[in-house]
Formats: structure tokens, C-alpha cells, sequence
């Protein structure tokens, strides 16, 4: 009996022994490309533990997304006891539970196994390799038992094969030593012999795009995020995320896109941008200076990169109107630089700008010229026309030419008038009142109101209020008036305008009534006491006329005294 047990176990010993000498050549080094992963929490405290793989020399690797998940920070670990730390998330799918990354590495590149170009069938041989630190690293051997499909393209593996708990998201190879997928565990009741594997090529697909921002998946990983593999979709990426996060957060980001693409002129542009805005102290704006030059030298179409420095210069000269430059950031800088990017390219978004600083400068006659050019283009627009009308209505040119080219600018909208056309409505109507066209500001002043829904202030209806006046619409007037005083009970302004107008109905008694009541508010209110006189002058009230006038001159009022001439003598 002892002799049996003894020739039983010389025959395991050849058979194991014969399983390692026919093991694969290409093993040993293979399985150097396996590491094992530590997750870190937001209190730093270690989360999970687990296995991944490279799959190319600068650090790129696979893992299962569930040990990522929540992580705040995580390490890989290789055979040799090297902690290399997870730098950037390069994809993720929960789904399928895959995770690509990419590890810090200093100098030499790390060992990688090669992803297989195409899928093996049922039947087919396989071998899962586990992290090991021993030399007499062993592999599993099974089989594929099933195939089924994802996304129509890449391959989900059913493997006769067993699989440990911290065998988990190891490498399965084929007989060529490359990587078919990731091993998973089995959920159901045989997990002794079956396994499961998501296609490795399937996980390297996994990628950031310009719409990661936003995905859930991803945000549910503590860990940076790279940036999209291609400078294009970086750049969406960064204009996606930019109403999204602080100016630091923001700036880290930009620090980050000039490290993964450091030939972009677009991201200098946005990084000298978004450090003028954190910070203007005169080593920022060293910084500042330095980007937009780096711009510059990077840039392939010069005058894009002239037309946003002059634009930086401009914003900064409009904040900073009564402070002293840093430098030599003024107006004049400004226009040295757009006109630059004019010598280059003449487009008429450059011309807007030129007028925009003319304008700026108080060049008036430059800034027009400029408009009026724009205005010929087609980026001619309701702006522009109302840029070119308040620099005529500056330079005091005849109402009727400021009004023609407010009715340009208006006429970009059409009826029914939405809340875009309001501003341009309610400027109109001014012009209006200015060229004694009444009856088309009041018309202004109701498109605006329908145009707004109605949410309008005080000072609307005090403005309305004298278009109606002025158009003999009193009932109108009379009404608005009214709402602007229930509106803002105290303005004095109001109160008297309302008095006005009730004077010049014939409704005097009413009017001195509205005045008292204006008084009440403020015993002080001159211009009160002058229009209770002529009210009081009407209702042949003379002698308290007389008072109301002698009290208004006593407050100062100054045009009091013709009437005190002409009544009270």
C-alpha cells in the first residue's frame, strides 16, 4: 500500500512538473505586465484591493471599474514591490465593469502585454495569469466554453476555467501570450469552474471624450481624468467644463491640457484669460503676458491670436478705467494688436472690435466708420446698427439719422416682438421722444411691454407716462402715472408729474390734493409749493398762490420767480 501511495505521488510530481515545462515561453514575461491595485477613500483610508494589467509601455492599464469606484487616489504595485500611482482615468464602463488608466512612471517604460487582434472560438485554450511576487509564478489553464457579443464588435468570454477571488480582472491570454480580456467572477451557482471575461480590446476602447464631463460613470471616480486623445475634442472638452467649475479648478485643468498638448495656442489664449480673471497682481499678469506671447509663437493663423490679445486688453482697460495699466495695457495697446490681426485677414469680427475700442478711446467719427463698415457685412446685426446709432446720437448728429439707424436695428425683429427685441424697443422709444415722434414711442414703449410679459418697473411707467403726455393720450398718462407711484409710493418725481398732468386736464383741485401728498412725505419738496401756485392760480385761489410761490422760493426753487412776477405783484 505504501508503495502505491508513494508511486502515486512520484507521478503527480512528473505530472506537475510536465505542466511547468510545458508552459507557455512567453509567461515569465508576460506576467510582469500583471500588478496589483490598492484604492484609496477620501480620508485616505484604503478602500479595496485588487489586480490590473499594462497594456502599453507608458503605463496604460487595465482594471475592473468596481475597485475604482469611490476611490479618491490608487497605486499599482508590480512584481518587483514598485508603487507606481494611478495618474489619470482614461475610460470606464460600469456595465461591463472595466476600468483604463494610466500609472506615473519615471524614465524606463513598463512591461506590457500585447491585446489580441482578433477573437478565439469556443473550444479554445486559454491561460489566466495571476500577480505573483514569487519566481515559480504559475498560470491557470482553461478553455473558452461560450462567446456572445457587446456592442456588436468585441467579444464576451464564458471560460471553463476557476477562478479565485484575487485572480479577479488578471489577464486571460491565448496560446500567442496576448491578452483576449479581463477575468470576472462568475455570479451564478458553478464558480468553481466558470469564469467569465470581457474582451481586453473592448476595455481599451474606453476612452474620454468631449462629453465625459457629465458622465456618471466617471464622475464616480475620485481620480483626474485625462483629457481626450485628440486636441479638437480637448478643446470642446474645455469649453464644456468651463461654466462647471472654480477659476482654479478651471486653471488646474488648463495646466493639464498644455501638459497632454503643449503646441496649443487656443489653450495659452484660455489659460492667460483665466489667470487675468483669478488674480491681476503684477506677477499674475507676468503669467499672463507670457501665455499670450506663447500664443502667439504657437499659433498657425496669427490673427486669431492678435484679435483675442486685443480683446484681453480691452476687457481689462474697460474694468480698469480710473486705475493705473499694468504696462502698457491701454486703449492704444489694444488697437495696435487688433489692427494687426486687420493687416492680416480683414474680418469684419476684428472691425466690430476696432469700432468697440474707437468707441472706447471717445474716437467717435473712427468708431462710426468702423460700424457703418461692419454694417455692410454679414455679421451686420441689431447690435451693430444700435452700436452705429449711439455713437451718432454722441457725436449729436440730427435725431432723425439716430432714429434711422434704430429702425434698422429694429427691424432685425418681427412682430409678435420677444424678450431680444425689448431693449432695442425701449432705446427706440427714447430717440423717438427725442425727435418729437410721440405717438412711435408710445408704440415702442407697448411692444416693449407686451415683449417683456409685462414685468416692468416704475421707471416704465413714469417714461410712458411722458410719451403719453406729450402725445395728448392723458387718460394714459394719467393711469401710468398712477401705477408708477403704487409702485414706488415715495418718488417725489412721480408725484409731481402726476399734478402735471392733472393741471393740464383742468383738474386742479385734484392736483393740489397730489401735491399735499407729496408734501407730506417731504415738507421740503419745492417744486411742490410752485405747482400747487399754479394750480391755486387757476382755482383763483390768489393769495394762496401767492404763498405757495413764496414758500417755493424761500426752498430754493429757481423757476418760481416769473410766476411770483406775473401773479403776486
Amino acid at each position: 500500500m505504501k508503495k502505491k501511495l508513494l508511486l502515486l505521488l512520484l507521478l503527480c510530481g512528473l505530472t506537475a512538473q510536465k505542466s511547468i515545462a510545458q508552459a507557455p515561453k512567453w509567461v515569465e514575461k508576460a506576467k510582469r505586465a500583471v500588478f496589483s491595485v490598492i484604492t484609496y477613500d477620501a480620508d485616505d483610508k484604503m478602500m479595496n484591493t485588487g489586480n490590473g494589467f499594462f497594456v502599453a509601455e507608458d503605463g496604460t492599464a487595465l482594471s475592473d471599474y468596481g475597485l475604482f469606484k469611490g476611490a479618491k487616489r490608487a497605486v499599482a504595485i508590480n512584481s518587483e514591490g514598485t508603487q507606481m500611482p494611478v495618474e489619470y482615468i482614461l475610460g470606464a464602463n460600469e456595465l461591463y465593469d472595466v476600468v483604463k488608466f494610466r500609472v506615473a512612471i519615471t524614465g524606463k517604460k513598463v512591461a506590457a502585454l500585447t491585446v489580441a487582434p482578433t477573437p478565439v472560438e469556443t473550444g479554445t485554450q486559454v491561460y489566466l495569469l495571476p500577480y505573483s511576487t514569487q519566481k515559480d509564478r504559475t498560470y491557470t489553464a482553461g478553455t473558452v466554453k461560450e462567446t456572445d457579443k457587446i456592442e456588436s464588435t468585441y467579444t464576451y468570454y464564458t471560460l471553463s476555467l476557476p477562478l479565485k477571488d484575487k485572480m479577479v480582472s488578471c489577464p486571460v491570454m491565448n496560446a500567442d501570450g496576448q491578452v483576449l480580456g479581463l477575468a470576472q467572477k462568475a455570479s451564478g451557482k458553478d464558480t468553481t469552474s466558470i469564469c467569465y471575461a470581457v474582451a481586453a480590446d473592448y476595455a481599451v476602447a474606453q476612452q474620454i471624450t468631449a462629453l465625459s464631463f457629465s458622465d456618471r460613470t466617471l464622475l464616480d471616480i475620485g481620480i483626474k481624468k485625462a483629457l481626450p486623445d485628440t486636441e479638437e475634442q480637448a478643446l470642446v472638452y474645455l469649453y464644456m467644463t468651463s461654466s462647471k467649475l472654480t477659476s482654479e479648478e478651471y486653471m488646474a485643468l488648463l495646466d493639464q491640457m498644455l501638459t497632454q498638448y503643449p503646441h496649443s495656442s487656443d489653450s495659452y489664449m484660455r489659460r492667460a484669460t483665466t489667470q487675468l480673471y483669478i488674480s491681476q497682481e503684477p506677477a499674475s499678469m507676468e503669467k499672463v503676458e507670457a501665455d499670450m506671447n506663447k500664443a502667439l509663437d504657437e499659433a498657425a493663423k496669427k490673427d486669431d491670436v492678435y484679435y483675442n490679445r486685443a480683446k484681453m486688453i480691452y476687457g481689462y482697460c474697460l474694468e480698469h478705467k480710473d486705475a493705473e495699466p499694468y504696462k502698457d495695457w491701454n486703449y492704444d495697446r489694444a488697437l495696435e494688436e487688433v489692427r494687426k490681426a486687420l493687416a492680416i485677414e480683414e474680418l469684419p469680427l476684428y472691425t466690430q472690435l476696432e469700432g468697440d475700442i474707437l468707441f472706447a478711446k471717445q474716437d467717435y467719427a473712427g468708431a462710426l466708420a468702423c460700424y457703418e463698415k461692419l454694417n455692410t457685412t454679414n455679421l451686420a446685426s441689431a447690435a451693430t446698427f444700435f452700436s452705429a446709432a449711439k455713437t451718432k446720437e454722441l457725436m449729436k448728429a440730427p435725431s432723425e439719422e439716430v432714429l434711422a439707424l434704430m429702425d434698422s436695428c429694429v427691424n432685425f425683429f418681427v412682430k409678435p416682438y420677444g424678450a431680444q427685441a425689448a431693449p432695442y424697443l425701449l432705446e427706440r422709444a427714447q430717440v423717438r421722444m427725442n425727435a418729437d415722434q410721440a405717438r412711435g414711442a408710445m408704440q415702442d414703449y407697448d411692444d416693449y411691454f407686451a415683449a417683456v410679459g409685462g414685468q416692468v418697473n416704475d421707471l416704465f411707467y413714469y417714461y410712458r407716462e411722458q410719451a403719453g403726455l406729450k402725445s395728448r393720450q392723458y387718460q394714459r398718462a394719467l393711469d401710468d402715472i398712477a401705477k408708477a407711484i403704487e409702485l414706488n409710493p415715495n418718488e417725489l418725481t412721480y408725484r409731481a408729474e402726476q399734478a402735471v398732468v392733472n393741471i393740464r386736464v383742468g383738474r386742479y383741485e385734484e392736483a393740489v390734493k397730489q401735491l399735499h401728498d407729496a408734501l407730506a412725505i417731504d415738507a421740503s419738496y419745492s417744486e411742490a409749493y410752485r405747482l400747487m401756485g399754479i394750480a391755486q392760480v387757476q382755482l383763483k385761489q390768489s393769495k394762496e398762490a401767492c404763498e405757495s410761490f413764496a414758500k417755493a422760493k424761500e426752498l430754493g426753487d429757481p423757476n418760481v420767480d416769473a410766476l411770483i412776477e406775473k401773479h403776486c405783484k
